[in-house]
């Protein structure tokens, strides 16, 4: 299954009863393993989280650190790139040159990087005193 097949299957287990926005991300680890995520919405809405985001946790849970390929989809117009937290999570996990499509259920496609979707991102060098 390809990484877009994976992030449209999962995408239809989003939990999303207030917008009805439903977000699907599929991430490829360094060993080759996907990981999905769904946006999970809550009543108190500042406290729902992304579809990136819990791909991502996911990854993590799992023992690996290192993305080499993200893949997001959603029932929209066009395209829609994680929004900037999420940007910023997937920057902790991968280089600015790795490749992240963002899709829409109507089969259109962007083809985009970590570096261009955040551009400066804030990186653990940063901290170096």
């Amino acid at each position: 299954m390809s990484l877009l097949q994976s992030a449209q299957a999962v995408r239809k287990n989003a939990y999303a009863p207030y917008s009805g926005f439903k977000v699907g991300a599929a991430l490829r680890a360094q060993s080759g393993v996907v990981y999905t995520g769904v946006n999970v919405e809550n009543a108190a809405y500042p406290e729902g989280t992304c579809a990136e985001a819990g791909a991502i946790a996911a990854m993590v849970a799992a023992g690996e650190t290192i993305i080499s390929e993200v893949c997001v989809i959603a029932d929209c117009p066009d395209p829609v790139p994680p929004c900037g937290g999420c940007r910023q999570k997937l920057a902790e996990f991968c280089g600015g040159d790795v490749v992240v499509t963002l899709a829409t259920t109507a089969g259109a496609q962007q083809i985009t990087t970590v570096a261009e979707l955040l551009p400066g991102a804030f990186k653990p060098h940063h901290m170096d005193l």
